[in-house]
């Protein structure tokens, strides 16, 4: 089932408060050693951690200012590079050495940050310079930094861990703690209202089940809630209530490689007193939802070391086909040079769960 990691596209890669002023640190993105950076004025930047010049890491060096930009410094040698990626010094040479310093170049990576979150953009072509093929994603997530993050690491290609995280059959079985989905509720028939949205699709505004039992003590009877999925790999759903309370959760998959894929949770919200005075206990319930998901990969991978074949059937398995369809069409657009045209229909599912 699995396929290629998409590219031309924008990644979560860490969250705001992460980088302070004057650090920098190495996140993997599809295979590739990225050094995040922030400047002491707060300048946000992104280059491929490998030094040319013996491959030792840049994000192990310190930051310098250079002819008033900053710059890293790679602790082997003492190399310079800018924030545009293109070196500015080699304290080794002498004068009338003539090699041209600026010649050598590390992958810049372009980023952008918003809602206390880092994006960036991984180009198919590491050399090129054309600005990005799509904008930032854009998530009606606020000004405000998130309340909390919960981040894990599952050992599965993005496609599984994708599929996995969005499926609403396990909800029952994997998620029944008493707080969320308690077994003694039982079964029930859903009937979800699905419609296109850019790069992905939305279950449109609902009410939503009367087994939500943590939404409805927090927001009262009524609340709505609207769940929305993006490429490359962006789930978020927005629970909101007359009043003007509102929840916002936003799970950004980042895959570090091919078996491999970072999973971080974003939670948001606002006019939600209650929410504010669980926050000791929200932190280790939604660390605990997402363990759970994880030790399930976990389990699934016991049994794709026997083979890589899985049966999806309709109309629970129905957004899993929508998602490999639309990294065919990514992919397609991509190859023809022309613009992505969202394959996905407004239709309903049913399922019990």
């Amino acid at each position: 089932m699995t396929s290629a990691l998409l590219k031309d596209l924008w990644y979560f890669a860490a969250t705001s408060a992460e980088l302070k002023p004057g650090t920098q640190f190495r996140r993997e993105i599809l295979g590739e050693p990225v050094m995040l950076g922030r400047a002491q004025d707060g300048t946000v930047f992104a280059l491929r951690d490998v030094c040319p010049h013996r491959a030792v890491p840049l994000s192990a060096g310190r930051q310098v200012v250079q002819d008033g930009a900053p710059t890293i410094e790679c602790p082997y040698h003492g190399w310079r590079f800018g924030a545009d990626g293109v070196c500015k010094h080699m304290p080794s040479l002498v004068e009338g050495q003539p090699y041209e310093v600026e010649r050598i170049r590390v992958r810049r990576y372009p980023v952008h940050e918003a809602y206390g979150a880092v994006f960036v953009y991984v180009a198919s072509d590491p050399r090129s310079a054309a600005p990005p093929a799509v904008p930032p994603p854009a998530f009606d997530a606020g000004d405000d930094a998130p309340k909390f993050v919960v981040t894990r690491t599952f050992a599965a290609h993005m496609d599984n861990a994708v599929v996995g995280l969005m499926d609403p059959a396990h909800v029952p079985f994997v998620h029944n703690q008493w707080w969320w989905r308690p077994p003694s509720v039982g079964l029930r028939q859903k009937e979800k209202r699905f419609e296109p949205r850019e790069m992905g699709w939305a279950i449109a505004r609902h009410a939503p089940s009367g087994n939500s039992l943590l939404y409805r003590a927090v927001f009262g009877g009524e609340v709505t809630t609207e769940i929305m999925f993006r490429l490359p790999g962006y789930r978020w759903e927005i629970v909101e209530n007359p009043k003007g309370a509102r929840f916002f959760t936003l799970t950004c998959l980042t895959p570090e490689n091919e078996r491999s894929t970072r999973i971080t949770q974003l939670t948001y919200w606002r006019g939600a007193p209650l929410l504010t005075l669980a926050l000791p206990f929200a932190i280790p319930m939604a660390k605990e939802f997402l363990d759970q998901d994880g030790r399930m990969v976990d389990l699934q991978n016991e049994g794709l070391r026997y083979g890589q074949t899985m049966l999806w059937i309709d109309d629970i398995d129905v957004q899993a086909k929508w998602y490999m369809k639309l990294k065919r069409e990514w992919e397609a657009s991509r190859a023809e040079g022309r613009p992505f045209a969202n394959p996905i229909e407004p239709t309903v599912l049913r399922w019990r769960s």
